[in-house]
Order: structure tokens, then C-alpha cells, then sequence
């Protein structure tokens, strides 16, 4: 299969015809492709009614809205077809215009379409320069959409302490593949990150564009170095940011970041230590972490409960250990109290008090834990499970998760444990792997807890023609435009503006203040 979808994409002259591009340029297009990237974008208002935020702060910005249609299968690409809605916010300085870029936030599963307003106030004075482009990949958002109707934390829950909650998580994780399998069993083969970088190349060509540029973050990386490898020669500047190894990444894409974590969950033990009188977690950093491990043990032993009455969470060690690693992925200050206040209301369910939630973590309980937002965790499995495949023998996993256990006890058994990848359907293609060089920026923090550094490296060796920019001292996923690094920051937007990379690798400092 992966042959005959990699042929429909690989146009010879036989089977290929040309499309004129707004640079005069021309790109080959394949065989029964032509109407998808010849189509005309219906530009529209960005407002879906009278509720709709996000709508009406791209509208505030400037910017319209379409649908790009493209094909489900693009092996029978006069078959069935779906929707990747995109936005735009135009360059206002056509004199000096450099073309478009396509913005990806990561996930997989996370939308893009909101964000061309904010990554212009970060360009600065290379913004308007840009038509920027977001886009919400196929399934995702606005796109045409798929929902299994799972909360989204469960394909990344802890294996807990023993083997019987083990044996549950499989039976359920099984459930879980059976009913996503039954409800969309017509366009789980097609949802895919190879069909996600065709989906880019089918919108490059609809805004009339020779070559795209393009800015990723965390899975975001992984998308742009598949486009990379896929589409040679299209693609102009690309940011590649919190970036992973292609080797590195599949359904249990955390392996291997256990000591990273626990290195971010040190330093902000420490942050939480100095203050105690706020937080009441414990003096030192060594009284942080073992306050931390009570809490884990207590859910060990028993569910915390946490909230008030109507809105209540039961939270055991399968949970808890999610909750810290979404937490130390951030290392600002917001970030960082917002993980002090969680765990603060943990540590007083964990001693048998009642609590109440703030209305932030009240939400990202309900996100995690409820399927109030199950298109996000639906579409990410579906991704995750349809680009590699993972072990199918439950054995493997629980043999994995006790090797770990022993020198990892919080983090192993989250990073090793199983998911519903095991019960899913193989994948129609194979993985992408790295066989072209690609001259693209890479960014990446040196303690990221997400994308390791290890695996930042790891891609920018594999693209000799890549330059790293390194940030120190950062537990941090996720840099340009966010972190507020000036360092960071002006890096990128240089090489946007010029196009050139940097001589030779480049390293920041994080701030301290």
C-alpha cells in the first residue's frame, strides 16, 4: 500500500501535469490530483456564529477563513473527500513579500487555525511580510471531523503498582480501539501524518504557492520533517521547534524521557521548596519529592478525591503521575504556580481533607478526565496509532513497565505503559524515515521533558544541512514565541527575515528574573 500511495505522489511525465504558481514557478502534480490543487479557496468570514471566540478574534486580526478539500484516500483520489479548514492572515507588505507560512501547534490532534494573529505580533517586523497560514489538520478542529468519544488522558495514563490495574487498563484500552474502530472504521486507514504532509502540499498548491514555508512545534517537528522527506524542493524557511527524531517518535513516544522528567520535577520541587509558606509542600526539595510520593502512594492505596459537590474527580496512581508530567513541561513562573496549587490540593485530599478546584484546574480535570473534549484525544490516538505500529503482546508492555519501575517508579510506568495502539489495525504505510538532507532551523530547550534534547540532536544530525539553536538551563517544551527568550526569539526571526541559516549552531541562556 505504502508503494501505490507513494506513487500516486512521485509524478512521472507520464502521469504528471504542471500547475503555474504565483511566483511563475511550476510544480508537478500527480495524476488525478489536478482539481485539488487547482481549486479555487472560497475566502471567507472566519465567524461561525454568535459564540464563536476563536472566530471573531481572527476577524478582529484581519484575517479570513476557507476549506481545502482534498481527497480521504489519496490513492483513489476521485473517490470520497474531506475538508482541512484553514485561516490567513495576508502579508501587508506586499513590496517586500517573502510567501507563506504554514503554522502546526503540535499534538498530534492540537489546532492551528486560531494562531496566524499571535505568531505575527511574535515575528515582529517580519510579520508583515508573510501571508501566515493555520490550519487544522485533517480530523482536527474545523476540519472534518472524527470522535471516538474517549477522554483524552487515557491513551497516556500511569500502569499504577500492581498487575491486576494493569489487566484493567488492557480490557479497557481494547474497549477503547473496538468502539473508535466500529464508529470510524471508513477513515481510520486515512488518518495519518503522510496524509497530513500531502494535505500541505494539496494547500501550497491551492494558494498558488511554489514553495511553503513552515513553523512546527513538538509534533509539529515530526510533520515538518515528513513533509521534508515527502515533497523535496517545496518548502522555503522552516522552524522546526521542541523538535523529535523521526526514530524517536510512535504510540509511546515518551519512551526514554523518564530522567528528563524526573530532572524537571527536581527543579521544581526546588521552585515549590522556596515557597513552602504558599504552598505548604515542604521546606527543601527533598521534602517537595517525598511530599510528592506520599501523594502517590495515597492514591496507590486509595482514589484521592478532589472538588465539591456537583463537580468531583477521583484521581488514582494512574492519573496522578499524568498530572505531574503535564505540569513540569512548563517551567515559567505561571506554569510552575499553577503545578504548586495542584499539587497543593492533592496533598490535603491525600490527608483526607475536602478541597475545592480553581476554575484552571477544574478544566483541565474535565479535559483529561471527561469527554468533554474527545475529538483531541480521539484524533491523537488515531495519529499516533495510524503512523507506527505498536507491540501488540501485552506482556511486552508489563515486562517493559517493571524493568522501568526499578530505577524510574513514577515515570516508567506512564512512559512504558500500554494503549489502545496495541489493539489497532496495522498502519497502511510505513514510518518516514530520514533519507534526504533538509536546511531547516531546529530549536530545542536542553531539558525539554516532552522532545528531549537527546532527540533535537539526534534529527539535526540526521539533516547535515540543519542548524540547532539550543537553549540552556530551560525544562521547557516548546520556545519561539512562548517562552519569551529575546535570544530565541530574535534567532528565529532573523533566519524568517533572511532566509539564511546561521553559520554554525547557536546557544541561548534562559532568563532568570
Amino acid at each position: 500500500m505504502g508503494l501505490a500511495l507513494a506513487a500516486c505522489l512521485t509524478a512521472s511525465p507520464a502521469t504528471a501535469t504542471t500547475t503555474a504558481n504565483r511566483d511563475g514557478g511550476t510544480t508537478a502534480v500527480g495524476a488525478g490530483l489536478e482539481r485539488y490543487y487547482h481549486q479555487r479557496l472560497d475566502w471567507r468570514s472566519c465567524v461561525l456564529g454568535p459564540d464563536d471566540g476563536k472566530g471573531r478574534d481572527l476577524e478582529k486580526a484581519g484575517a479570513r477563513c476557507a476549506d481545502v478539500t482534498v481527497p480521504l484516500d489519496y490513492a483513489d483520489p476521485r473517490g470520497r473527500t474531506i475538508t482541512v479548514a484553514i485561516s490567513r492572515l495576508e502579508a501587508t507588505d506586499p513590496r517586500h513579500r517573502v510567501g507563506a507560512i504554514l503554522l502546526n501547534n503540535g499534538g498530534p490532534g492540537g489546532t492551528a487555525l486560531e494562531s496566524p494573529p499571535d505568531v505575527r505580533k511574535v515575528m515582529k517586523e517580519t510579520g508583515p511580510r508573510f501571508d501566515i497560514i493555520g490550519f487544522d489538520p485533517r480530523f482536527v478542529g474545523r476540519s472534518t471531523p472524527l470522535d471516538c468519544g474517549w477522554p483524552t488522558g487515557t491513551a497516556i495514563f500511569s500502569a499504577g503498582h500492581d498487575r491486576a490495574g494493569f489487566e484493567r487498563q488492557a480490557t479497557f484500552h481494547k474497549r477503547l480501539a473496538d468502539t473508535c474502530r466500529a464508529t470510524n472504521a471508513s477513515v481510520l486507514p486515512h488518518v495519518s501524518t503522510r496524509n497530513t504532509a500531502r494535505d500541505m502540499d494539496v494547500i501550497r498548491g491551492a494558494l498558488g504557492e511554489r514553495k511553503i514555508s513552515y513553523l512546527g512545534y513538538s509534533y509539529g517537528t515530526y510533520l515538518g520533517t515528513v513533509y521534508t522527506q515527502m515533497f523535496p524542493g517545496r518548502f522555503d524557511r522552516m522552524v522546526l521547534d521542541g523538535a523529535i527524531a523521526p526514530g524517536d517518535y510512535g504510540p509511546r513516544l515518551l519512551r526514554g524521557a523518564e530522567r528528563e522528567n524526573e530532572r524537571a520535577l527536581s527543579d521544581w520541587a526546588a521552585w515549590a521548596a522556596r515557597r513552602n509558606d504558599v504552598y505548604g509542600l515542604g521546606r527543601t526539595r527533598a521534602e517537595v519529592l517525598a511530599t510528592v510520593d506520599r501523594v502517590v502512594a495515597s492514591s496507590a492505596r486509595s482514589p484521592l478525591t478532589v472538588g465539591t459537590a456537583p463537580e468531583t474527580f477521583r484521581l488514582d496512581d494512574t492519573r496522578v503521575p499524568l498530572l505531574l508530567m503535564e505540569g513540569i513541561a512548563d517551567d515559567t513562573d505561571p506554569g510552575r504556580t499553577a503545578l504548586g496549587e495542584q499539587l497543593a490540593v492533592l496533598a490535603r485530599a491525600a490527608d483526607g481533607q475536602r478541597t475545592r478546584l480553581s476554575p484552571q484546574f477544574a478544566a483541565l480535570l474535565r479535559f483529561m478526565l471527561t469527554g468533554e473534549q474527545s475529538h483531541y484525544g480521539s484524533v491523537q490516538t488515531a495519529i499516533l496509532c495510524g503512523d507506527v505500529a505498536a507491540p501488540r503482546d501485552p506482556e511486552r508492555y508489563w515486562r517493559d513497565i517493571e524493568r522501568s519501575r526499578a530505577g524510574h517508579p513514577l515515570f516508567g510506568p506512564l512512559t512504558n505503559n500500554i494503549g489502545p495502539c496495541a489493539f489497532w489495525d496495522r498502519p497502511r504505510e510505513e514510518p518516514t524515515r530520514v533519507r534526504r538532507d533538509a536546511p531547516v532551523l531546529i530549536v530545542a530547550a536542553t531539558g525539554d521533558p516532552r522532545t528531549t534534547y537527546r532527540s533535537s540532536v539526534e534529527l539535526h544530525g540526521r539533516l547535515p544541512s540543519s542548524k540547532l539553536i539550543s537553549l540552556k538551563g530551560a525544562n521547557h517544551h516548546g520556545l519561539y514565541g512562548s517562552y519569551g527568550n529575546a535570544c530565541v526569539d530574535d534567532k528565529v526571526n532573523q533566519y524568517l527575515a533572511t532566509g539564511t541559516l546561521p553559520a554554525k549552531d547557536q546557544t541561548c541562556v534562559k532568563q532568570v528574573g
